[in-house]
């Protein structure tokens, strides 16, 4: 585990952006992502942005690495499931990708009703609805208990937020044919299956997840973006669940759930987005890096560390994509 000093060290070595002027014109940013759209492929470089509530709130040292790297782990864990994007990855915070024809629809599957934003499971249980993306829940449910099998719950992009839609309704609206829709959800609950047997080997339960699919040039349903990362999915420390669960305790996450509740007791709100301290920034930094070695068993060493300790993130990674 990289210590908390080490860390430290770091706050002022964050990468909040990776704009380079050598393919400015060929610059998009995602929310966590810098990303630059080459012939038939993209350049996907993993920042160290920290969003939540649709605000970019800061950075957090190291979390782009630990997101590529946990994201290609896994990538690399499911390739006998599903083909991916992964081209080759030149630096922690690097993946060279191909480019898919991507659906527009995200795919999210829970194991557990559970979830504090506005389009959770929870949130819409707790007000009420039994109908969840088509899937009809019995009465009496409490928060954070598993569901008899994992449901789906699509969502398809807005220009505002994700927006929940049902499987029904990908097919009403054209979004997605029925054999691809039928293919996609063996597929998402394959990964998840998958994801969940890994994790709970290591002491983890994999809550929830999203996934995002398209098309590679070969025809075949390929995933991209991201796969069982903390930004993507939710995890549980499996041996304090069911005490905690019992006492009506939230259970120990090591996602990014305990950083939504502080932010809430910031009040955070349109007008008001709390700065992260740098105790704050320590702590998601130091649970990244805890999940990271937790599930892939890993030690995790930090580029910095390892050959460009007095070098920027930024130079370093410029370099490394420098031949493609």
């Amino acid at each position: 585990m990289v210590s908390r000093e080490t860390l430290a060290g770091l706050l002022d070595n964050c990468l909040l952006d990776a704009r380079f002027p050598r393919w400015e014109d060929r610059y998009q940013r995602g929310k966590v992502r810098d990303m630059y759209l080459l012939p038939k492929r993209r350049v996907l470089i993993t920042c160290d942005r920290q969003s939540a509530f649709d605000h970019i709130l800061g950075t957090i040292p190291l979390k782009g690495q630990v997101l590529n790297r946990i994201a290609n782990y896994w990538f690399e864990q499911t390739a006998d499931i599903v083909a991916n994007h992964v081209i080759d990855v030149p630096h922690p915070n690097v993946t060279i990708a191909e480019e898919l024809s991507m659906f527009p629809v995200e795919i999210v599957v829970r194991g557990y009703l559970t979830g504090s934003s506005d389009t959770s499971a929870w949130t819409y249980y707790a007000r009420g609805e039994r109908d969840i993306c088509g899937n009809i829940l019995p009465d009496g449910m409490v928060k954070n208990v598993p569901f008899d099998t994992p449901i789906l719950t699509p969502t398809t992009k807005s220009e505002e937020h994700d927006e929940p839609i049902s499987a029904a309704q990908v097919l009403e609206q054209g979004l997605v044919d029925e054999a691809t829709w039928k293919e996609i959800e063996r597929i998402a609950f394959a990964l998840f299956a998958r994801g969940q047997q890994i994790a709970a080997k290591q002491g983890l339960i994999l809550v929830d997840t999203k996934y995002e699919m398209g098309r590679n040039a070969e025809g075949q349903i390929a995933v991209a973006d991201e796969i069982h990362t903390p930004d993507s999915s939710r995890y549980w420390i499996a041996d304090s669940y069911e005490e905690r669960h019992a006492r009506g305790d939230e259970p120990e996450s090591l996602d990014k759930e305990f950083l939504r509740l502080w932010l809430r007791e910031k009040g955070i709100s349109d007008p008001n987005v709390p700065d992260l301290d740098a105790d704050i920034r320590l702590d998601v930094a130091e649970r990244y890096i805890d999940l990271f070695e937790r599930v892939t068993g890993q030690d995790f060493t930090p580029s910095q560390i390892d050959d460009q300790a007095d070098e920027p993130l930024s130079n370093a990674i410029e370099k490394a994509i420098e031949p493609y």
